[in-house]
């Protein structure tokens, strides 16, 4: 059996762009531009990057709830884009989601024990779905007596935990955890961190993590991608990626992770990037980050990099002028 559980390859969703009265297409907005990625079983693959970076479109890319413009999504070494309904109805009991706000996610005209059944009965479970659905309120921190209630009558965390409950129920290979913690409070944030490592050794999961916060990537990945406007940047090992960066764009992530200690707070450079993010309707020429990058050259403005590996074969960066020891930022959390 491959250690590969899911593969991406050259996965593009772009997006139509319209105008005036008869609708013509006048554009794309290139969400999603080329990105390759790979999971391996049983590890946690953490994806971050600025809002609209196209982490979001590329999750659901990968769990087909998006038809892509091109591109391949192999799930156990077959592409998912090929599998008619019936196939993918079978498929779905492997691969599930759990979203970020975890009260949009919820019918909020469904109990909470019919929400988590939900999946049980589209798959035709034969088993006692009560007492399966109780069990599974338990596996996640909440009352089984719970059964009954509705989701306005649970708190954000509680929701969240039934939204995992929901993911859970058929046991799936793969869950995508879609910015999960970034609608709760810290605290709570801890809580449900804590829970998914739990059910990841209890269950044998693979997840795909995408967050905002790189504290809470560091904690629970194992690898971590780094996407900008459409694609993948850099990929390494979490501990890799953290202290060794060679993109521009990375170094300039992790300088903005606020330290622990108010000493060396004060006393760290952090980079300012100049400028917004550009429009993906209409990205720069060559390297994309280019216009924002202080290592930028002609060369840059004219050719677009691919990823490859440097120094280590885990570590792959999309750059033509990799950072060097000496010229990364200390950025230690």
């Amino acid at each position: 059996m491959s250690d590969i559980l899911l593969e991406t390859r050259d996965l593009k969703m772009h997006f139509p762009v319209s105008k005036g009265i008869l609708q013509r297409k006048v554009g794309y907005v290139k969400a999603v531009d080329g990105v390759n990625l790979q999971v391996r079983r049983g590890e946690t693959l953490g994806i971050v990057g600025e809002s609209g970076c196209g982490k979001s479109t590329l999750a659901r890319l990968m769990l087909r709830l998006l038809e892509p413009t091109s591109g391949e999504v192999l799930f156990e070494g077959e592409n998912i884009l090929n599998y008619n309904q019936k196939q993918m109805l079978r498929l779905r009991k492997d691969m599930q989601i759990v979203f970020q706000d975890p009260f949009a996610s919820l019918n909020p005209r469904m109990t909470v024990g019919n929400i988590i059944a939900q999946p049980l009965k589209t798959q035709r479970a034969k088993t006692n779905l009560k007492r399966q659905v109780q069990n599974l309120l338990e596996i996640v921190g909440l009352n089984p007596e719970h059964y009954n209630r509705y989701p306005h009558e649970f708190s954000g965390g509680q929701r969240q935990r039934i939204g995992i409950a929901r993911a859970i129920a058929l046991k799936p290979k793969l869950i995508i955890c879609d910015e999960p913690v970034s609608a709760l409070d810290v605290s709570i944030q801890a809580q449900v961190i804590n829970l998914l490592e739990d059910l990841q050794k209890e269950f044998q999961l693979t997840y795909i993590f995408i967050a905002h916060d790189l504290s809470v990537v560091k904690h629970i990945s194992n690898r971590v991608s780094v996407m900008y406007l459409g694609r993948i940047v850099e990929t390494a090992e979490c501990a890799r990626l953290y202290d060794h960066p060679h993109h521009p764009y990375t170094n300039a992530l992790l300088s903005a992770i606020p330290l622990p200690d108010p000493r060396l707070e004060r006393k760290r450079q952090r980079i300012v990037l100049k400028g917004d993010l550009p429009s993906p309707s209409n990205p720069p020429s060559g390297c994309t980050f280019h216009v924002r990058c202080p290592r930028a050259e002609e060369h840059c403005r004219n050719h677009i990099p691919t990823l490859v590996h440097h120094e280590l074969e885990s570590h792959q960066v999309s750059c033509f002028f990799p950072l060097v020891e000496e010229q990364r930022l200390e950025n230690s959390i």
